[in-house]
């Protein structure tokens, strides 16, 4: 797949300072993840003086917090000639801001024992920061210039730009990727949805360093903002830095595209690829996140295809037939469409099969429903992993500012299980037959299998 913001900085020698730090921070921050699992999460909804609003988790016993920023629209608020500017500018936010040229940036923050990533994609611009409490206010100020006062030097430009296009080069030789631009194209059509985020290599090549701001200026606004916080900082710190990092964007950037519809047909896709194994990826409509049949469409999916080796997908496709290595169906509400998807890849003398193995799975599980003891494994894995998730300070940020972005109460950390298990078997096998649609279901193939052809 085409390289994320992250993977592109991964390249550079930079991406390799101060690893011992998060060895350490990651350390203590699991001491603090274990507490939080076992323990209710107490969030503080903050208002700055100047009004901005955060959840803070606060936590001293660890000299450290981690502060996550989101804003709303992401790459779908490209230009359309201009697709992959916000993912591109998304990657300049750490080649230099104010004064500090890209080095000059890179030592400032390695003297700091500060680390800020950046990321874009179809939703959302995020801007992840991680800081020692003794440097606090010196980093939060370097994080200000680069959310202020990105410089956007051609050289960076120049620099960054060509280590996305090596990354959209290398995906017009990589299945997969394939596979999901036809799908988002299927799926989407013209809609930003249905286009790459990272742009494609005319769009990409012809981008300026005046798009750069152009495409800055969209993003960062007071009216898509959401942020949390966690660890060693009081509710009027966290206000104070607020209004500091914040408090001079914009009150409103460029107007949200309209919502997406999902345009997917049942049939199949064949994109002809010289290579030995297809992959396939197959989806239909989905679910909003804010459908109050959500949860039993979530369990539904951990029984069909969800994270685990006993899923019927698996079972039926791997275990019994040996025709994958893993088969995967899992839900996608974004916030202007949702689509129920899942991938898989085999041999091309063994796809065809494969691919009828999920179409028959998809008709059984809408026909007959799922058992009971199915409900309760899926419910048992769903509630013991979810205290994984909170494995530290960055990634407890993370959750609670896709928490807020979701429109989820603070308490849903809390409660988040207690729905899971309220989920009955008649829920489920209603949502099977409403939602799964095995008539509609696509299935995007790339490679040489035989005995699929196009259907369209």
């Amino acid at each position: 797949m085409t390289r994320s913001a992250s993977q592109i900085r991964a390249l550079d020698p930079r991406a390799f300072v101060l690893r011992g730090l998060a060895a350490l921070s990651l350390a203590l921050a699991l001491v603090f993840a274990a507490q939080m699992a076992r323990a209710e999460i107490e969030i503080e909804e903050v208002t700055s003086p100047g009004g901005i609003k955060a959840w803070l988790v606060e936590d001293h016993s660890i000299p450290f917090t981690a502060l996550e920023l989101r804003f709303r629209g992401g790459t779908s608020l490209d230009v359309p000639e201009k697709r992959g500017a916000i993912y591109l500018m998304s990657g300049l936010l750490e080649e230099g801001s104010g004064e500090l040229r890209a080095q000059d940036y890179a030592r400032a923050l390695e003297a700091l024992a500060a680390d800020f990533s950046y990321d874009a994609d179809k939703d959302t611009v995020s801007i992840s920061a991680r800081f020692l409490s003794e440097n606090r206010d010196a980093a939060v100020e370097i994080l200000r210039q680069t959310i202020e006062e990105p410089r956007f030097d051609q050289d960076a430009l120049d620099r960054v730009r060509a280590q996305v296009l090596v990354g959209l080069k290398s995906d017009q030789t990589d299945p997969n990727a394939i596979a999901g631009e036809a799908f988002a194209k299927l799926a989407f059509g013209d809609h930003p949805y249905g286009t790459n985020g990272k742009g494609s290599v005319e769009t990409v090549s012809a981008l300026t360093r005046q798009d750069m701001f152009a495409a800055h200026e969209a993003v960062f606004a007071k009216d898509r903002l959401y942020v949390s916080a966690v660890g060693d900082i009081t509710p009027a710190e966290l206000g104070a830095i607020l209004d500091q990092l914040l408090g001079n964007l914009p009150e409103t950037g460029a107007p949200m595209p309209g919502p997406a519809e999902v345009k997917l047909t049942g049939g199949t896709t064949v994109v002809p690829f010289a290579t030995p194994q297809s992959v396939a990826l197959f989806g239909q409509k989905g679910i909003d996140r804010d459908d109050p049949d959500f949860f039993a469409a979530y369990v539904l999916n951990q029984i069909l295809g969800g994270g685990s080796f006993e899923t019927r997908l698996m079972q039926e496709v791997r275990t019994k037939r040996g025709l994958t290595y893993g088969v995967y169906s899992y839900l996608v509400p974004r916030d202007l469409a949702s689509t129920y998807m899942g991938s898989l890849a085999s041999a091309n003398e063994k796809v065809a099969e494969a691919v009828g193995v999920v179409r028959e799975q998809w008709q059984k599980t809408a026909e007959e429903g799922v058992t009971p003891e199915e409900l309760l494994d899926a419910k048992t894995y769903l509630t013991g992993a979810y205290p994984l998730r909170f494995n530290g300070n960055g990634p407890i940020a993370s959750i609670l500012v896709g928490m807020q972005m979701d429109g989820l109460p603070r308490e849903y950390v809390v409660d988040r299980n207690d729905k899971i298990d309220a989920v009955t078997l008649e829920d489920v096998n209603r949502v099977a037959k409403e939602l799964l649609d095995p008539a509609g279901l696509r299935f995007v193939v790339v490679g040489e299998p035989e005995g699929l052809k196009s259907t369209d």
